[in-house]
């Protein structure tokens, strides 16, 4: 994220005195990316953000893979998962993952939290599936809705709040997200971008669609709060005597936002269009992020709007099907992945291809992952595995 943004009070210039009403200093803190040469933010803080009280235990949460698992389509059955645990972290489910990326489902029970969470290592990009509600750090306040995706720096002290809520029939809207954790900064696509950084013509999505926090959060009484950092297969848990959200500005480039699923204009063609053109987000080196979303199918007289079979060279292919109807695949519900490793052939179930032949529009919502180094199943994904789906073209 690269667009400059301030709110709160800041001094004039940076790095130069900045006092309270009583004389003492406010606490500058800056948050940077690639050593000092990424992008930055710089927070005013009332107490020092290194004033630790205590240290807690830390709390295991190393993650088993299975490297040895056999090389074939796969489909997990995640729409089954109803809660998968009490909390924010609790509910983490990791199901594939590799160096550069991790992905989980989260479907928590509770819509608050009563510690603050920061990633040490990863950016995180939480795709809201279900439910509405807040996301709250030293950056201030943002909304986060439903289908939206939530893009979350790595080390951004924040905590999730949930709304309570009920659908048109009065039942209760239970929270379900997929997070992507990647070792790589999370960016905009860069084939979008003027060299200046803004979002070009072409692109699917602009900076309007882009939403920043909007309100500033201060707390300034005392407050003692625990934080717990991931950081090497450990949640370490620290516990100070005021609370993360005591900054009364910043400034600079770096702080979480949200961009809709719902926003991502498609790019169509005459002849079906190959997977790039829904690219939405890129981690260099690692892997992308696209976004399937409603659209008009191809017009070239002869097209076949169903995607060719095609191989999978350099890279792993996970799809979250989100919403709506998936014209090239059967038996797949809302909420499931499909994952389609490199190394062997996959395309349209049997008689998808055919079917889609006149077809003028499309009605799903998908987020997709492509790796460009395998992924492996976690211990966890296992009891999702659907044994049959290898042999689906069989039908």
């Amino acid at each position: 994220m690269s667009y400059y943004q301030k709110m709160g009070q800041i001094p004039p210039k940076r790095h130069t005195q900045f006092r309270q009403q009583d004389g003492s200093l406010y606490h500058e803190q800056l948050v940077s990316s690639r050593g000092f040469s990424g992008i930055y933010t710089i927070l005013y803080h009332i107490n020092p953000p290194t004033k630790i009280k205590k240290m807690l235990e830390p709390i295991s949460i190393k993650t088993e893979l299975l490297t040895d698992y056999p090389l074939q389509p796969m489909h997990l059955k995640t729409s089954l998962s109803e809660r998968t645990g009490e909390d924010f972290l609790d509910a983490r489910v990791p199901l594939l993952a590799n160096n550069e990326c991790v992905l989980s489902i989260c479907n928590p029970s509770k819509k608050t939290m009563d510690y603050f969470y920061k990633n040490g290592e990863h950016d995180e990009v939480i795709y809201m599936h279900d439910g509405n509600g807040y996301l709250y750090c030293p950056q201030g306040k943002l909304r986060v809705k439903k289908g939206d995706y939530v893009v979350i720096p790595r080390t951004t002290v924040y905590k999730m709040e949930f709304d309570e809520e009920v659908d048109e029939n009065g039942k209760k809207v239970e929270v379900r997200m997929m997070i992507t954790e990647s070792r790589a900064p999370i960016e905009t696509v860069s084939r979008y971008r003027n060299e200046m950084g803004q979002l070009l013509e072409h692109s699917p999505y602009c900076e309007r669609d882009i939403h920043s926090p909007q309100e500033l959060v201060t707390e300034k009484e005392p407050k003692e709060t625990l934080i717990k950092t991931k950081k090497g297969n450990f949640l370490h848990q620290h516990v100070y005597d005021f609370s993360p959200l005591d900054v009364v500005g910043w400034d600079g480039c770096l702080y979480p936002y949200t961009l809709s699923i719902y926003d991502f204009e498609p790019i169509t063609g005459r002849i079906h269009q190959p997977p790039p053109v829904h690219q939405t987000f890129q981690a260099q080196g690692g892997f992308v992020i696209c976004s399937f979303v409603p659209r008009l199918f191809d017009y070239h007289p002869d097209s076949i709007p169903a995607p060719y079979n095609h191989s999978n060279i350099d890279s792993d292919e996970v799809l979250f099907y989100a919403e709506g109807d998936f014209m090239s695949r059967k038996g797949i519900d809302r909420g499931s992945f499909t994952i389609h490793p490199g190394g062997i052939v996959h395309g349209p179930h049997p008689g998808t291809y055919e079917a889609s032949i006149g077809k003028k529009a499309t009605h799903e919502y998908a987020v997709m992952v492509d790796t460009f180094r395998p992924l492996y199943l976690t211990k966890q994904a296992l009891e999702y595995v659907d044994a049959n789906y290898a042999y689906s073209w069989l039908e």
